[in-house]
């Protein structure tokens, strides 16, 4: 999926790689060229530390020459920027010195030496007194912070961009800061968060240095389809301009979002079977793909039974282009699980559906818990009494 416009960080496109390179499904010729390219960009940025860590683990081989390279071009680089720092504190101010800090800052991300990294950025963030230059910091920690996967600095950095918002902030940074948030609500399975904050950020994104625009279109509509009830989908994501002039772009996208609205489900499924591989391949949806699977199946199974009291298992295969034994596998999975509302006769090979009445479900709590208050009252009493 390419950007229209922006540019991706080099070390997000990296991480992406190493994903890859680790992944089981990915084919061995194919990572024979993302070994290679994996090792052009380390040595590249001189990311000695990265290096080491993936020696180690046996993702790429060990060439001492290459690192004693790298240690030479980090420590002459450093020896550079801190006569930099020095020569700003006796000779400029203070903005000069913050700058100086700033790049010692963005040479350790560059380098991925993630400790050094957060400890510079911190010092620098004690040189900078701007509401918008400190988010900036933290756009850069969260940045790392997806680079490692590290949950807990990603929560602790949005918690902090929200406190700095307090103080001040401009609209493009807090529209950005939604797209980050989004796309931790992604990675840590709570979609229906991630899909609020990527509708709104839809006709505001700038945030080309996580991921390209079409790929945050392909997150938006994927998150969207199992946390929006049908009529939000067509109002938000359905008919949504700015999706329409990317999902295009996107194989099998267009044919999963609309063949679902549509009560097409032979296309759904097939759309659906087109998209496991990107979903399956994609860094940040991997950890999901089993449950997202389920997920997309509970919602078009309630969406056709939604029309039925009864319904022949036949005609639900055939509307879903499966066999009858496949629907019947499915179906008992969900319905034990409590995903679906209806139960399967199999003598007469039928499915009756046996949806929650809402009106009874409230009057049988309101019985309940008047007779938990009564029990609370008739104790009172007593203890009065005594």
């Amino acid at each position: 999926m390419e950007g229209e416009e922006g540019s991706q960080q080099p070390q997000l496109i990296l991480a992406n790689k190493l994903f890859l390179l680790t992944h089981p499904d990915v084919a061995d010729i194919e990572k024979v060229s993302l070994r290679q390219e994996v090792l052009d960009s380390v040595v590249a940025d001189d990311m000695a530390p990265l290096y080491e860590t993936l020696a180690t683990n046996s993702v790429l081989d060990l060439d001492q020459s290459i690192l004693a390279s790298m240690r030479a071009k980090i420590d002459e680089q450093l020896k550079k920027l801190d006569e930099k720092i020095a020569d700003a504190e006796e000779n400029l101010g203070e903005s000069e010195v913050r700058e100086a800090h700033l790049a010692k800052s963005l040479f350790y991300i560059r380098i991925a030496d993630k400790e050094k990294a957060l400890e510079q950025l911190k010092i620098t963030e004690s040189k900078t007194v701007a509401v918008g230059q400190k988010m900036d910091l933290v756009f850069y920690t969260l940045q790392l912070g997806f680079f490692y996967m590290d949950f807990d600095l990603i929560s602790k950095s949005i918690e902090k961009a929200k406190k700095l918002f307090e103080e001040g902030g401009d609209w493009e940074r807090k529209n950005r800061l939604k797209v980050y948030e989004g796309l931790y609500f992604m990675s840590t399975r709570n979609f229906k968060q991630a899909t609020t904050l990527f509708l709104d950020s839809i006709s505001t994104f700038t945030t080309y240095e996580i991921f390209p625009y079409d790929t945050f279109i392909f997150y938006t509509v994927l998150t969207s389809i199992i946390s929006l009830d049908r009529v939000s989908l067509k109002q938000k994501v359905v008919d949504a301009p700015e999706i329409l002039t990317v999902i295009g772009k996107i194989p099998h996208l267009s044919e999963f979002l609309n063949s679902l609205y549509d009560c097409q489900y032979k296309s759904f499924f097939s759309a659906f079977a087109g998209l496991t591989e990107q979903i399956k391949l994609d860094r940040y949806l991997h950890p999901h793909f089993r449950y997202y699977m389920r997920e997309v199946r509970t919602v078009v199974y309630s969406q056709f039974l939604e029309s039925y009291k009864s319904v022949t298992i036949e005609a639900m295969a055939k509307a879903f282009g499966v066999t009858v034994e496949f629907i019947d596998l499915e179906l008992s999975r969900f319905i034990a699980a409590g995903k679906l509302h209806c139960k399967i006769d199999k003598v007469a090979g039928v499915l009756e559906t046996n949806r929650p009445d809402a009106k009874n479900a409230l009057y049988q709590a309101t019985i309940k818990q008047g007779d938990f208050l009564l029990n609370r009252i008739q104790k009172l009493s007593r203890v009065i009494d005594l």
